[in-house]
């Protein structure tokens, strides 16, 4: 969202079973603990398509064995379609309006089976559309949203989801003022969405949270990702104080019923804005949260233990720059036998890294690259 002089699940989505486990409440240990940063060369960086402003990215794996990066383009108000194996544009859904299958500034994206979900902040509603012809279905949202960014997505039941949504709406005339805390409890809604069918769906508006006090209130929010084996929700809070850095940048939790836990990740883990989160999940015991920060003049991803919250350390691109959303793509490709995380690039373009090659620069577990 922001470059140096200025932030779906992506949004990136986890499918993994639902547990009863209940988040840890210790705090998670000190940034100073992390290594230094790695580099680790993009597999590939797309071509720039300078028109699109792209911010947040989903993957689908066609019926023909390829997989789709789909990501959201806020400037030309539409969806962009790239092979996720090559990085290139296959093409472009949308356009601007508020009527079906049209989008203003589309911004969050999840996909869970053939459903696509957008967050559309100029039009204050989610839409849901049917791959692979992005046949629209609906929305959800209007009468609640203000400005939503980010989503992220679980399947709580057969054809149930439960979809988080992040609501970043400002006060001011240029809409630059973070609201008073009373009326930051409204920073992420919940709705539970039921299919009937593939084509037919109902939501349900389950409310609002987010924390109230001076220390962890949720500021400026855009990207949400959870863990459901952990019951676990990570947002991050691109707010930094100019006052010292009072409230800087972070991943603060959530139960998955809206609950504040008081962890984040370690004091100090962002030196910019906490951008896309991914959960990187490895096996059942194993994994890490992947995020973006998005120093200057590189973004670096920081890596954590997925139950600690622990550093695990970092790397970063020969060029990636200014990312806003992630999305990691555990399941092997044809170009990607390990998996690959995909990142926005410059708002222009979509790099690629392979994930074992992240495994081996960083010395991970081996079972993330078996």
């Amino acid at each position: 969202m922001s470059r140096p002089a200025l932030f779906g699940v992506a949004a990136a989505l986890c499918l993994a079973a639902c547990t009863t486990t209940a988040p840890l409440t210790a705090p998670a240990p000190a940034a100073s603990q992390v290594p230094p940063t790695v580099l680790v060369p993009e597999r590939y960086v797309s071509a720039d398509n300078p028109g699109d402003e792209i911010d947040s990215l989903a993957t689908w794996p066609t019926a023909d064995g390829r997989t789709w990066l789909v990501a959201t383009a806020k400037s030309s108000h539409s969806l962009v379609v790239f092979d996720a194996d090559t990085g290139e544009r296959l093409r472009s859904v949308g356009g601007k309006g508020s009527g079906p299958g049209e989008f203003l500034r589309p911004n969050g994206i999840a996909i869970h089976g053939n459903h696509l979900f957008v967050a559309e902040r100029d039009n204050h509603r989610v839409q849901v559309l049917l791959l692979p012809d992005f046949t629209p279905l609906g929305t959800f949202g209007a009468d609640e949203l203000r400005s939503p960014y980010g989503l992220w997505i679980h399947e709580s039941a057969p054809g149930e989801y439960e979809v988080y949504v992040t609501d970043s709406f400002m006060d001011g005339e240029r809409y630059d003022v973070v609201p008073p805390l009373d009326q930051l409890d409204r920073r992420v809604r919940r709705y539970r969405v039921t299919f009937a069918g593939p084509s037919s769906f109902l939501a349900r508006d389950e409310g609002a949270f987010g924390d109230t006090s001076e220390a962890a209130a949720l500021r400026i929010v855009e990207s949400i990702a959870g863990d459901p084996a952990r019951q676990r929700l990570l947002v991050a809070d691109e707010y930094t104080s100019d006052e010292g850095r009072r409230h800087p940048s972070n991943l603060r939790e959530y139960t998955f019923d809206g609950k504040a836990t008081g962890r984040e990740l370690p004091a100090g883990a962002f030196e910019a804005e906490a951008e896309g989160v991914a959960l990187w999940s490895c096996t059942p015991d194993v994994g890490y949260w992947v995020a973006a920060d998005q120093r200057y003049p590189q973004t670096h991803f920081l890596l954590f233990e997925r139950d600690s919250l622990a550093p695990r350390g970092s790397f970063m691109g020969e060029v990636t720059a200014h990312t806003d959303g992630i999305a990691l793509h555990a399941p092997a490709t044809p170009a990607f036998p390990y998996g690959a995380l995909f990142a926005v690039h410059d708002d222009e373009a979509v790099a690629a890294f392979d994930l074992g090659d992240v495994v081996r620069a960083l010395g991970l577990d081996p079972a993330c690259a078996p």
